[in-house]
């Protein structure tokens, strides 16, 4: 489907192709942001049109959730197989077909099962874009990179509060998912654009028969990773800063809102200002961990990130005054993007080319258990009461997201540009 770099390319050249290839996947990172949060500010009329108690809403989310999962672990397996551009291209059509889909729904659990399906591709490009790009941007900056492709998701959560605040009023929710197929051009244009990494093309090829026979003797993907120790290690360790991570992320993406209006007290307005300007240190955040990243290290970055979210939250919860919080919030939004914006470089890194779709797509992936079970747990001391005990259980997971990798996970193990 794509050819490979022909030898003798130019530098200049190859600096076109991964510049074009980067733009293509910020775009799709933040077209994916936008659509998860489309749906989180279409829930209040979803509920109203479909007559959904707040369990049934609720579930809407979970299917998201799952739907990332499966797509995150089947999408690292496709872009091992098929190849990194391609699923990229694949997984973009899935969710933006799908999510206009939804603009044509008519009962609950239609919708329900194209937003499970449309979530397959939603989970699948977030794997295939960081791989891509890893493997094609140099050593020296690739970090810078990845951090700036990471701020796409902080960049689609603002768009989504624009175009919600526009389209919902005026021509309802069901205008706001048709707005979502428009990303299919996108794709079109990215499988004419981008080739596939010369890191990818190089493993195709050998003979096909050579391959299939090698195939046959290692068995697949997660039998290579398995039978591999170092790479069973990192796959395990990974799965447990991943869970750590998403758990402390989705905690308070999905609860930050409520408690900012139930127990600091703030106007719906007010609120929705305050969390723009947490979006947005969260984008410096990761562009500015991005280059740090490259200069002191993934480790040390990653983690400082980890532990400072850790540390943030307790202050956020326990010394909040009306003065304050606005700084508060910008300079928690800053440190919580710091993980996002080094944990594709440093995951990918720990992994060889053969395998790294499939380790990176998996580890993450299981880690969305701790996404799943976050606002839930949240939840549990908000029926308490207080949505700010549930925040001090987040900076504990944040704190053990950081110490992990901080003591277990060597940085640049495998180096996409030296394979």
């Amino acid at each position: 489907m794509h050819n490979p770099n022909p030898a003798g390319v130019t530098a200049a050249s190859t600096e076109r192709t991964w510049i074009t290839a980067f733009v293509f996947c910020f775009l799709t990172m933040v077209i994916d942001g936008a659509d998860v949060m489309i749906l989180a500010y279409s829930l209040a009329t979803l509920k109203t049109e479909f007559g959904l108690t707040g369990l049934q809403a609720g579930m809407l989310g979970s299917c998201t959730l799952a739907g990332m999962a499966v797509g995150g672990i089947y999408g690292g397996w496709a872009t091992d197989r098929l190849g990194r551009v391609r699923t990229v291209v694949l997984s973009v059509l899935l969710f933006s077909l799908g999510t206009g889909l939804l603009g044509f729904t008519e009962n609950y659990v239609q919708f329900a099962i194209i937003r499970f399906v449309s979530a397959l591709g939603l989970g699948s490009v977030y794997v295939a874009c960081n791989t891509l790009m890893a493997e094609y941007v140099p050593t020296r900056f690739r970090n810078t990179v990845l951090g700036s492709l990471q701020a796409g998701w902080s960049v689609g959560y603002i768009v989504a509060t624009l175009l919600a605040a526009w389209i919902l009023p005026s021509y309802g929710w069901r205008t706001l998912f048709f707005v979502g197929v428009t990303p299919v051009i996108l794709a079109v244009l990215m499988h004419k654009m981008v080739p596939e990494p010369s890191t990818w093309t190089r493993l195709q090829s050998a003979d096909r028969a050579e391959r299939k026979a090698r195939e046959r003797v290692e068995g697949g993907k997660y039998k290579q990773i398995f039978a591999n120790p170092n790479a069973a290690k990192m796959f395990v360790l990974w799965s447990l800063t991943a869970g750590f991570l998403q758990f402390g992320n989705y905690g308070v993406n999905n609860w930050m809102p409520s408690y900012l209006e139930t127990e600091l007290g703030m106007a719906f307005k007010q609120m929705t200002t305050f969390l723009v300007g947490t979006y947005t240190a969260s984008i410096l955040g990761k562009v500015i961990a991005g280059m740090a990243a490259d200069k002191f290290g993934r480790r040390k970055v990653f983690a400082a990130g980890c532990l400072g979210t850790a540390l943030f939250l307790p202050i956020i919860v326990l010394f909040n005054q009306p003065e304050n919080i606005l700084w508060l919030l910008i300079v928690f939004g800053f440190l919580y993007g710091v993980p996002y914006s080094v944990n594709a470089t440093y995951m990918t890194e720990s992994f060889e080319a053969k395998f790294r779709g499939s380790a990176v797509g998996g580890a993450y992936n299981i880690g969305r258990i701790g996404a799943a079970v976050s606002p839930a747990a949240i939840g549990f001391f908000a029926s308490q009461g207080s949505i700010g005990v549930g925040f001090l259980i987040v900076g504990a997971a944040y704190f053990l997201c950081g110490m992990i990798p901080l003591l277990c996970i060597r940085e640049k193990q495998f180096d996409p540009a030296r394979e």
